[in-house]
């Protein structure tokens, strides 16, 4: 059988693949500073840790082949997966905004659009959407049914039931929700998840180099051993699921449909073990009665049921506080506040056009969600504050100078460039303007 998987490509990180001299700036890290470095470990390295190190130098040299095939372009091996259907892509919101905490419905039709026309453009249209952090508010359907959109996901295991998330559920609009299955998702997405294990690779513990050398247990990483038990993960992973799916026939007299989500960088970042995981799951499944489908796929197998969605996220206790709690109002508030003068200058027709594009753009970075995640959970010191006060600022300063020129020690209206770094190509400020 097909082989059949599902992600969802965040339209910023295209972008920025996208953005010109990137392809060449990345094969010269992957080059320099990671295939480097692991080869100066493999070559300085104590016995116990060469065999880590080696496997370092392998992976790199692996990755930086494979880019050179795609001829230095990454989002070529996506649309390569596209097009062989073994993959269906969907997009996310232009910048990973939390849609139902964007102040009005012109900016969140802007996240949507903007998406939208980009990832058509690259790589076709789509029937699917992520919602960012599966953050999910009653309404949203609305906006993604005018868009033709045909299903989402939602995270609602905190008001399921446990066998709830394997029916897919039926949402106004006459939209499809597709129920993430935390509960599989927390065999290893969780502390105690597979990537806990010993023999595993440590993240946190580096060489001089940059290598990661150890294993969880503090002693020497070994690759064999590793690859071992991340087969052994994927046959217990498959068990689980397969006798899941088996109770769930025998109480509801249907099938059902696990919805496996999991951050991509999750798999090979945090847990360098996790492609050749997913990689055995899938040699795993059809020997364990799992059928492997795409979200497309499972639209068109699977009868939604008639139940109410509630307000959630993925986030901590599934609801919105991880992006809109009193830790990091200054960055909530900012971003709606800031919103709602750019809807209203643009419904006076205060700005020029040029001025209005990198304003847009600005609002865009400045609601991603990773700077309230990032300043919530302490994880980058001062920087995600900073970065969101530096899009506020040039926000501001974008309006000021489209409007009146600019202030006094600013940058002259001239010379804001609305590209603003290949952040989202192709937008229409149509969506603002809408009344």
């Amino acid at each position: 059988m097909a082989i059949r998987r599902g992600g969802a490509l965040l339209p910023a990180a295209a972008d920025q693949l996208e953005a010109p001299g990137v392809s060449e700036r990345m094969e010269e890290f992957l080059r320099r500073f990671r295939l480097g470095a692991a080869e100066r470990d493999a070559g300085a390295a104590p016995d116990d840790l060469r065999p880590a190190a080696d496997a370092e130098a392998e992976r790199y040299g692996r990755s930086l082949r494979r880019l050179s095939e795609l001829g230095g372009e990454a989002l070529e091996a996506f649309r390569a997966a596209a097009r062989e259907r073994n993959v269906a892509l969907i997009p996310t919101a232009a910048s990973h905004a939390v849609l139902p905490l964007v102040a009005t419905t012109a900016g969140r039709r802007l996240q949507i659009d903007a998406a939208l026309r980009s990832h058509e453009r690259r790589f076709g249209p789509s029937e699917g959407f992520w919602l960012p952090e599966c953050a999910y508010r009653p309404g949203i359907e609305r906006l993604l049914a005018e868009r033709n959109l045909r299903y989402f996901c939602v995270d609602q295991s905190r008001y399921e039931e446990p066998l709830d998330a394997l029916a897919p559920v039926r949402a106004p609009d006459d939209l499809v929700a597709f129920t993430i299955d935390w509960e599989t998702v927390e065999l290893v997405w969780s502390d105690r998840g597979y990537p806990a294990h010993d023999a595993y690779g440590e993240f946190h513990r580096l060489s001089m180099e940059g290598s990661r050398l150890w294993a969880v247990s503090g002693g020497a990483y070994e690759p064999d051993a590793a690859l071992e038990r991340a087969s052994r993960d994927a046959e217990d992973f498959a068990d689980r699921v397969a006798a899941r799916l088996g109770r769930f026939r025998s109480e509801r007299a249907r099938p059902g449909l696990v919805i496996f989500a999991v951050d991509t960088e999750f798999l090979g970042h945090w847990w360098s073990e996790g492609p050749a995981w997913l990689a055995a799951v899938l040699r795993e499944a059809p020997a364990h009665g799992i059928r492997l489908v795409t979200l497309p796929e499972a639209l068109e197998r699977h009868e939604p049921q008639a139940r109410p969605l509630r307000e959630s996220s993925w986030g901590e206790e599934k609801d919105l506080r991880t992006w809109d709690s009193p830790g990091v109002v200054d960055i909530a508030w900012a971003a709606r506040r800031l919103e709602l003068r750019l809807v209203g200058a643009l419904a006076a027709g205060e700005l020029r056009d040029d001025a209005a594009e990198r304003a847009a753009r600005e609002l865009l970075a400045l609601q991603a969600s990773d700077w309230a995640f990032l300043d919530r959970r302490e994880r980058a010191g001062e920087y995600p504050f900073q970065r969101a006060t530096g899009h506020a600022h040039a926000l501001l300063e974008a309006i000021h100078s489209g409007a009146h020129g600019p202030a006094s020690g600013a940058a002259r209206a001239d010379d804001i460039d609305p590209r603003m770094r290949n952040l989202a190509p192709d937008l229409s400020l149509a969506p603002l303007l809408e009344p």
